[in-house]
């Protein structure tokens, strides 16, 4: 090869390579809204704390992000095959999800709580007997319910978002719910969650997990330093906790809530 060709295929390669890395940063996050955490604004726009931690966090890092929502039950096979670059959307780090994702530090904990109409006799998950309870799947609250709840006489209704467990339960189809600490504190602040009340919490358990992280795949090492310093920065100067007082009245951004 000539030299004249060399210096061509080396500068398309070096073209190339800039392109990719300038790409945009996909950020998949549940496509079924999960306020305040993400939700679709008056004007169509996707808003919430994690679409605005995005946004911070992605400003830590200076590299530009785009939103990926993608469908809750396929968000992991999106992220391995590649269609999206990083999950910022309240996932739970589990044993389970870090045999096929690698996670950063976690931003937030929240404990799993059992909400039922108000007036509704709960002492533990014995009252659990013969009553129907709803759970959304793909979650660490229905990988409890799997591992704890099976064969103690309990109807479990698995949906694809929580908004439609929350409707199930508000129309009367059932019983009980089990679900995300902080999204059932905001849910019983809407006029629609004024019949309802957090009757209890399930005790700790593996399926849970330690934390929520952002995943990102097993591969990308170098992106996760990155996050991992980025998610340190947003959390020690004030950023996270700023968003979280704005959308939930207090500081989720952290370590655990208990």
């Amino acid at each position: 090869m000539s030299l004249r060709l060399m210096l061509a295929a080396g500068l398309a390669f070096a073209a190339a390579t800039t392109a990719a890395q300038a790409e945009p940063l996909k950020v998949a996050f549940a496509a079924e809204p999960y306020p305040p955490f993400t939700y679709k604004s008056s004007s169509g726009d996707w808003a919430g704390f994690e679409i605005d931690l995005a946004q911070e966090i992605c400003k830590k890092m200076e590299v530009e992000c785009v939103q990926a929502p993608t469908g809750w039950g396929g968000i992991i096979p999106a992220l391995t095959s590649g269609k999206v670059d990083m999950i910022l959307g309240s996932m739970s780090i589990t044993e389970d999800r870090e045999k096929v994702i690698d996670f950063t530090d976690p931003y937030y904990y929240s404990s799993a709580v059992y909400v039922a109409p108000k007036g509704t006799e709960f002492s533990g998950e014995g009252d659990l007997k013969g009553k129907t309870l709803g759970i959304q799947g793909s979650t660490t609250h229905a990988s409890y319910a799997r591992a704890a709840l099976t064969g103690k006489r309990i109807q479990m209704k698995i949906y694809d978002t929580q908004e439609q467990v929350n409707r199930d339960l508000l129309a009367g189809r059932l019983d009980i719910m089990l679900a995300d600490q902080i999204g059932m504190a905001e849910l019983l602040k809407r006029d629609e969650g004024q019949a309802l009340e957090i009757v209890g919490k399930a005790p700790a358990h593996e399926a849970f997990g330690s934390g929520v992280g952002i995943g990102v795949r097993e591969s990308d090492t170098e992106l996760k330093e990155k996050l991992n310093v980025a998610v340190a920065a947003v959390l020690e100067d004030g950023s996270c906790s700023k968003l979280s007082n704005a959308y939930f009245g207090t500081d989720i951004c952290g370590g655990n809530t208990d």
